[in-house]
């Protein structure tokens, strides 16, 4: 039996193994009798997003006939952001969500993302539960029930969206302070949070927001701010922000053009709530990707940091296990624990738009609370996944870059759990020695397992 899920979903190539139309009937058929035993009366309903991928229809439509087949009901939300799948799961009372989407990735690529009847991503433990029933699905045909289920439709999704991110943001947003009176450019990765986005920032400049199935992230989005940087220098912008794929990040530029990622928006945001009381226990969650930078900020503030592994569900995990309601991670999945129970680029847009207007500073004075630590990050392709302690040849360029770099610097060498590829993370005093010191580690992952 093979692995299914990784650090976020199931995901590949669309129409290759995993990622195949028996493996996504599979799934629906799993989760409609993993949620059996959900909360509402008669058979379970399971609401499904997708993002603007042309593979989105084929699994919509196989996900609704796993679902169906064992009797519970599809609901299909049509293209929507992955926290809004989440949240409308809540909100709706529906007994899982499903999203189709595979977030940053190109547009071959597609994934399965599963959250349970409160919008959340489940755990390791209940995945692998929830993979076991995959699996069985997939080796044997499951005798249905006479009756299948059907699929419904949810009309206006986005704006049942919008209008209980509003409501909450009222709350802690009550004199009106957000997006209004700024100038703002969107970059929203010709993804699912274009139409959305739109109207929670009327009157910004808007690009790429014109998906046709294969443009999804194609030079825009989160991991490309490229062409937003010189929008928002064209402009004289006082903020740009780039969502991926599906949503649930955001990267932003400053009025100067430059890039701020997630650690900075932790930071800032951490240092705001603390000031106006609602850090609760004075916590924040990052992963052990974040940079050294984000921990000396937060030392400065006086703010507990507490990290785990890498992944938006691990830092929702551990801000409940640690009571905070600030955590996240440095490429943009930011978690703001009173609002929402993922990762919401549109949200912590909000957010940051909010604390830009109430403080009346610009982002680049506010993300100067925090002094990136020169970071070089290389990606690695590789044909396999061993464990790393099991390489003698990388763990020895690893020991040998750790002794170089003494007390200045750090290494972390990782697998993706998304895409075949092995992670290198130095950081150095400089930018010089951080490069040299990845391209050491690096070379000899290449030379062991790479592609």
């Amino acid at each position: 039996m093979g692995k299914l899920f990784g650090t976020d979903g199931i995901r590949g190539v669309a129409n290759q193994y995993p990622l195949t139309v028996e493996t996504a009937v599979a799934v629906g058929r799993a989760v409609a009798v993993f949620f059996a035993d959900g909360h509402q009366p008669g058979p379970p309903r399971i609401l499904i997003g997708t993002d603007t991928r042309e593979s989105g229809d084929m699994f919509e439509s196989a996900l609704c006939a796993g679902i169906c087949s064992l009797g519970a009901t599809a609901v299909r939300a049509g293209v929507l952001p992955t926290p809004a799948v989440a949240l409308l799961t809540a909100a709706r009372q529906a007994d899982a969500g499903i999203v189709v989407s595979a977030s940053h990735n190109p547009y071959q690529d597609n994934g399965l993302k599963v959250f349970d009847g409160h919008g959340r991503k489940l755990s390791v433990s209940r995945e692998k539960e929830l993979e076991t029933l995959i699996f069985s699905s997939l080796d044997r045909a499951a005798h249905g029930p006479k009756s299948p289920g059907r699929v419904r439709n949810l009309p206006d999704a986005d704006s049942l969206y919008i209008e209980i991110i509003r409501e909450r943001l009222r709350k802690f947003c009550a004199d009106g302070h957000g997006p209004e009176g700024l100038k703002v450019v969107l970059d929203c990765a010709n993804g699912a949070a274009g139409r959305v986005a739109q109207r929670f920032f009327p009157g910004a400049r808007v690009m790429f927001a014109a998906p046709d199935g294969q443009n999804i992230n194609n030079g825009c989005g989160s991991e490309h701010p490229e062409a937003l940087r010189r929008q928002v220098l064209d402009e004289g912008a006082d903020a740009g922000f780039a969502f991926d794929g599906d949503g649930d990040r955001v990267i932003a530029i400053d009025e100067t053009g430059r890039v701020i990622s997630g650690d900075r928006i932790l930071a800032f945001c951490a240092g705001y709530f603390k000031k106006n009381g609602r850090l609760r226990n004075n916590t924040v969650v990052s992963t052990v990707m974040s940079n050294v930078g984000l921990r000396r900020a937060l030392q400065a503030l006086d703010i507990t940091h507490v990290t785990c592994g890498v992944g938006d569900r691990h830092v929702s995990e551990t801000m409940a296990a640690h009571g905070a309601v600030v955590g996240g991670e440095d490429s943009g999945h930011i978690i703001l624990a009173d609002y929402q129970t993922t990762g919401d680029g549109l949200l912590t847009a909000l957010m940051i738009c909010h604390i830009m207007a109430k403080t009346r500073q610009h982002l680049s004075v506010l993300a100067d609370i925090m002094t990136v630590c020169p970071q070089v990050i290389i990606n690695v392709p590789v044909r396999e996944k061993p464990d790393l302690t099991t390489l003698d040849s990388v763990q020895a360029a690893i020991r040998t870059t750790e002794a170089s770099l003494g007390q200045s610097g750090r290494v972390l060498v990782r697998y993706s759990g998304t895409q075949p590829l092995c992670r290198v993370m130095v950081e150095a005093a400089s930018a010089d020695q951080a490069a040299a010191a990845a391209e050491q580690i690096a070379r000899a992952v290449r030379s062991r397992i790479g592609e």
